[in-house]
């Protein structure tokens, strides 16, 4: 016992003199162990004592062990259990729990089932759902079934554990249709229930789903709000001009459920405004930021690393760079996430030669760049027209920093070339991807052609373009334009024809959008959808 710490040593003394049966002591001195070889002394201690036949004792062990050491220790605790001759069925739980954090469902189902055929066992809810979860984890909806079975045959349909995890295991493995099943046969679903198959729709993106059961919810806590709230945010896909449209919308409609939550006298917490503020910045809607920014500052609420690159990149979308830095520049703890949206917000908004002195203190402070840290680093090139720098920091990607280039970062470069007027080379690099060029390259390429009046090389990126996404209008118009730049007039009329021969119609038409009393309205070409559409307004 001599490595236990020197006032655990004292006391252990003391109570090993003291009336207290062994049982007691040794109970003790797993409480206060939390190392590993501590752990490994009291074990040969029950050996020697006999304890180590005693069920609670070693649960006690097991318990001890799983919660001070790593889980590469797991087979030591298996080895320990496989030799307990009767364990109960809170020994088989804590197995089976072990395995379940240990990142290995699949044995904790194998547990289960040998547990299941032991006549002297009884399973309980906890059992089962322990199981349930392995199963949703493991994605193996057909040992779910089988339990399921269990949970009928056992009686525990109506237990409302068992229940709630039955829902999440069959929504993790895609039967949502059977979760739902689940959840409208219960009795009297709780709040827990709702709020576990809400999470699912969210996670696999099915959001009007999960809108409706929202709304149909008898109670909400602020787990409800936030899950719905996130779910809006993560809904939009930015890419091409269809999905930044849904974007904006979801976005839209996450900021009227957080007045909606406010309504309902809710308060919100760090992981609301993380949401609240990604829906800002998508939307541009700098006032309703700055609100949540008040918000955080009157109700004293930390700005921790995750909340504070949310405000650096909200200001940087909005466009309010000066308020993004000065987020940045008081942040004490940051990451690669907060070095590179504020790199990215410098670099869209103009500000290259800032945004590439930041690049440098984020090396020369110790962070490791990712992929997301050279988009924006490769953007600034761009911008700037720094066509040098652009291939040196390129290259530094693979020979420096050991990540090999994506292809948006081989469109950062096909850009960077096409507006520098350097279309060979920038037709040279397209050749040499390791992987087919995707259309995002092929429009970067067609725009520097506009640019310089490149006829030739524009035709064969717009032949690949058109054979990527023949229904995309911005393609056609894109190479119109370049016909148009070159006074080409009988090219521009055929390209127009193409587009009314093949039914190409504009996918997103554009749209304009304005803050007021903090609500962001956007609207389109004989666009009806507002509710004050029909009012006229003479001057």
């Amino acid at each position: 016992m001599r490595s236990l710490n020197h006032a655990t040593l004292i006391f252990a003394s003391k109570l090993f003199h003291s009336t207290k049966s062994i049982e007691q002591k040794t109970i003790f001195l797993l409480h206060n162990s939390t190392k590993l070889n501590h752990l490994l002394q009291i074990h040969a201690f029950t050996i020697k004592t006999s304890l180590d036949q005693s069920n609670f004792i070693l649960a006690k062990f097991l318990g001890q062990l799983f919660s001070c050491s790593s889980f590469k220790n797991l087979p030591y605790a298996r080895s320990l259990f496989d030799r307990i001759p009767s364990p109960d069925t809170f020994i088989w739980n804590s197995m089976i729990r072990a395995y379940l954090n240990a990142q290995n469902p699949r044995e904790s189902t194998s547990l289960f089932f040998q547990m299941r055929i032991r006549e002297d066992i009884v399973v309980d809810s906890f059992s089962l759902s322990l199981v349930l979860q392995a199963c949703g984890r493991s994605v193996n909806d057909r040992d779910g079934k089988r339990i399921h079975t269990h949970v009928w045959k056992l009686g525990f349909l109506s237990d409302l554990f068992v229940q709630t995890a039955l829902i999440e295991m069959y929504a993790k493995c895609g039967t949502l249709d059977i979760a739902e099943e689940v959840l409208n046969e219960m009795c009297e679903p709780d709040l827990v229930s709702y709020n576990v198959m809400l999470a699912e729709y969210v996670r696999v993106g099915e959001i009007e789903s999960a809108r409706c059961l929202f709304d149909k919810m008898p109670e909400k806590d602020l787990v409800s709000w936030n899950t719905l709230i996130h779910g809006f945010t993560a809904a939009g896909i930015i890419g091409d001009a269809r999905q930044l449209f849904v974007t904006k919308r979801e976005s839209n409609e996450a900021l009227r459920l957080f007045h909606e939550m406010q309504l309902a006298n809710v308060k919100p917490d760090k992981v609301t405004m993380v949401c609240v503020l990604s829906a800002c910045g998508e939307l541009g809607a700098l006032n309703m930021g700055k609100m949540i920014h008040e918000y955080i500052k009157r109700n004293y609420i930390e700005v921790d690393l995750k909340l504070g690159t949310s405000l650096v990149d909200m200001y940087a979308k909005c466009g309010d760079i000066a308020n993004s830095l000065e987020v940045f520049n008081k942040m004490g703890l940051k990451d690669v996430l907060t070095w590179s949206a504020m790199i990215i917000g410098l670099a869209n908004h103009g500000f290259a030669e800032l945004s590439l002195d930041h690049f440098s203190k984020m090396i020369s402070e110790g962070f490791k760049p990712n992929g997301v840290t050279f988009v924006g680093v490769l953007s600034a090139c761009s911008h700037a027209g720094l066509v040098d720098m652009g291939w040196k920091y390129f290259r530094s990607m693979s020979d420096i920093h050991r990540i090999e280039p994506k292809i948006e970062h081989y469109g950062c470069m096909v850009d960077l070339l096409g507006r520098a007027g350097c279309l060979k080379e920038a037709r040279e690099l397209i050749r040499s991807m390791p992987f087919s060029p995707d259309a995002v390259v092929w429009r970067a390429l067609l725009g520097g052609c506009r640019i310089y009046k490149n006829i030739q090389l524009a035709e064969e990126a717009a032949a690949n373009l058109l054979q990527l996404e023949p229904q995309v209008d911005e393609n056609y118009i894109l190479l119109s334009n370049v016909y148009s730049e070159a006074k080409n007039w009988d090219k521009v009329i055929n390209t127009r024809k193409m587009m009314k021969g093949g039914n190409i119609q504009k996918l997103a038409p554009g749209s304009s959008s304005i803050e007021v009393d903090n609500g962001v309205y956007e609207f389109i070409a004989d666009d009806e959808s507002h509710p004050k559409s029909t009012k006229h307004w003479h001057t």
